[in-house]
């Protein structure tokens, strides 16, 4: 899921980053990996830190998450803007004002993108399941195996959504919501630790061609 994040960001990076004259050419892939950077582990970190209804809410708000005058006020959206401008100008030597043009521009963009393509069933590169699995672990699909061995067969993913959303039982038979949110929580924390010291940054780094 990781290149495809990767690739996705390099598709929507055309006007924001590999046209503008304020990002320098032969930064433009270096740029592209960081805001990939910034969108994976600012989700993984929303993840470790109990954030999992507000990324699903995000994904999931009545087909409204896509829209970018709404992403500019989620504050997700908002920390990873804040955190992409602060690399540009400390990383690669972009203005202030730049900085903050092409974040404000490139971040929004994406997420609105992956919001699109998660919630489109002719898509299938993209999920929001694969997307939370990717971020912590595999634990997504452990905890649907969990709830299906625990005599909820019929458990999907679907089923773990409409938990957050109101659509379905608070509990299962792996555990309540909270147990859901402390698993998928600890799958997050130990992804951050294993990709610790610039790892993400460098796997992302390897789908540059």
């Amino acid at each position: 899921m990781l290149e495809e994040l990767f690739n996705l960001v390099k598709g929507t990076a055309t006007d924001s980053v590999i046209n503008n004259p304020d990002v320098p050419n032969e930064q433009n892939n270096e740029v592209v990996a960081e805001a990939t950077n910034t969108v994976a582990s600012g989700l993984r970190n929303m993840v470790a830190g109990g954030g999992l209804q507000n990324i699903i809410s995000m994904f999931t708000n009545g087909g409204q998450g896509g829209d970018k005058s709404s992403l500019l006020n989620n504050p997700i959206v908002n920390m990873m803007i804040g955190h992409f401008a602060g690399k540009l100008t400390s990383k690669y030597n972009i203005g202030g004002n730049q900085a903050n043009n092409v974040a404000n521009s490139l971040i929004p963009d994406v997420i609105g993108n992956l919001i699109n393509k998660t919630n489109d069933p002719n898509n299938s590169t993209f999920s929001l399941e694969g997307l939370l699995n990717s971020i912590t672990g595999g634990k997504t699909a452990e905890v649907v195996q969990e709830q299906q061995a625990g005599g909820n067969s019929g458990f999907n993913f679907q089923d773990l959504i409409g938990q957050f959303t109101g659509g379905g039982s608070q509990s299962g038979g792996g555990g309540g919501l909270m147990d859901i949110v402390s698993k998928l929580a600890g799958g997050a924390q130990n992804q951050q630790q294993s990709n610790g010291g610039g790892g993400l940054m460098d796997l992302i780094k390897g789908f540059i061609k």
